[in-house]
């Protein structure tokens, strides 16, 4: 698979419609990219084991996109074979007031993984330059300094602190992948129609999904301006088509594959008195009885 034409390039100017919602690729169907995630799915697990074991690098995958463009199964499906103790899962929903007290990049920091392990971010600090923006009236609630709320370059200086924050992070051994889940607002709707029809699927409707849709040509604008203004070589971004979930999925985890296998990951190497105190350990076990 081709996923350099996921990638949002730095400093390039974006356009939404040059990015197909439906496009599967080589793919005619899900049967082989069922098993291509499968197979993906192992080698995902493999490289978490050194990743984990290394102990020197982290890394942070964050997701991003409209309501029910399959956020949630994306991260169900690709990090369904990776070790719980080496994988956090964080979703932030609407600040506390805690949260609202401090930056607005503070309940993200303490959510960052530490060395050696997988932090997946269901929604992120972008939220902050994306339903915020749409929505101006909720600036309050969005940890955001009276003085700053009119201030014209309010987005632009989110955008410098995010990528500043984000290089913070790769500087020190936290790598991070943004993907946004580039639903059709048709799609979008039938997956709502669904939620309502199916009664296993009601909880996760709420009406206020149905009311944000008619913000959407504002949400696009958004996501345009935050992902052509924040996506740089240390943290870029990736628009991956999400109308068929499959495709989403396979997608995914191909670019999260090569990611980590640019890391170079190595089981750690062990000095000649450890190899020594081994051997004695396993004699010692041989011997027993």
């Amino acid at each position: 698979m081709n996923i350099e034409k996921f990638l949002v390039p730095e400093g390039k100017k974006l356009n939404l419609k040059n990015h197909p919602t439906d496009f599967t690729g080589d793919y005619r169907d899900k049967r082989q990219a069922v098993e291509d995630l499968r197979k993906n799915v192992e080698r995902l697990r493999e490289l978490q084991d050194v990743l984990y074991a290394q102990n020197n690098h982290a890394l942070l995958i964050m997701f991003q996109a409209m309501d029910a463009a399959g956020k949630d199964g994306a991260i169900k499906h690709v990090m369904s074979g990776l070790n719980p103790q080496g994988c956090e899962v964080t979703s932030f929903k609407q600040p506390s007031a805690e949260e609202i007290d401090h930056d607005f990049l503070w309940r993200s920091m303490k959510r960052v993984p530490e060395r050696g392990r997988i932090g997946v971010f269901n929604r992120s600090y972008y939220e902050d330059v994306l339903i915020v923006r749409v929505h101006p009236e909720i600036l309050r609630l969005s940890q955001m300094p009276e003085n700053l709320e009119n201030d014209k370059n309010i987005w632009k200086k989110r955008f410098e602190q995010i990528r500043n924050f984000e290089n913070y992070l790769t500087e020190n051994g936290v790598h991070v992948l943004k993907f946004f889940l580039n639903v059709s607002k048709e799609e979008q709707r039938n997956r709502f129609l669904s939620r309502i029809e199916t009664p296993e699927k009601n909880w996760k409707f709420s009406p206020t999904d149905a009311r944000e849709r008619r913000f959407w040509d504002g949400y696009m604008r958004a996501y345009t301006d935050a992902m052509q203004n924040t996506s740089t070589k240390n943290a870029p971004w990736h628009i991956i088509p999400a109308d068929k979930k499959w495709f989403t999925r396979v997608a995914v985890s191909e670019i999260i594959i090569k990611k980590m296998e640019s890391l170079d990951l190595q089981y750690p190497t062990i000095s000649e008195a450890q190899r020594q105190s081994l051997l004695e350990a396993k004699e010692i076990l041989e011997n027993e009885g």
